[in-house]
């Protein structure tokens, strides 16, 4: 039997994705609350908006996409899974980035850079030197 109503090879491709994440059932929380919006009796009568809280990272996720509350609860799922794997992956490219930056902190300049970095700054200096400031009691006429 189906434990969310969709097609078994998404229920699958779901619970192999939590296992390669380190995402466990047992770390979440499912709370049902009544949806908001449009939908008349429906959201107002039943429960089908889905809450998971995932207890080790302290991330929730709200899901009222569908009228179904089984189907906001494979949704909700997804949701939670796409946070945790940005969250992960995140980290690691902040790090990645860290050491790269304190790589080029630390590589030597080439040669022709310096000479490249020196001519740049030289030129740089022309052009303030031009823009000294202009006296009304000189006349250079």
């Amino acid at each position: 039997m189906a434990v969310f109503p969709v097609s078994s090879a998404k229920e699958k491709q779901l619970l192999e994705r939590m296992q390669a994440l380190g995402v466990r059932e047992n770390d979440i929380d499912e709370h049902f609350i009544r949806s908001s919006g449009a939908g008349g009796q429906n959201v107002n009568k039943v429960s089908s908006c889905v809450v998971l809280h995932h207890r080790p990272t302290g991330l929730r996720v709200r899901c009222q996409k569908e009228r179904s509350q089984a189907l906001n609860r494979y949704l909700a799922r997804r949701l939670l899974l796409d946070k945790v794997e940005s969250m992960r992956r995140g980290a690691v490219a902040e790090q990645e980035q860290k050491i790269a930056r304190i790589r080029r902190q630390k590589r030597k300049r080439s040669r022709r850079a310096k000479l490249r970095l020196l001519a740049d700054k030289r030129r740089q200096g022309e052009k303030k030197s031009l823009r000294a400031a202009v006296h009304p009691d000189r006349d250079d006429e």
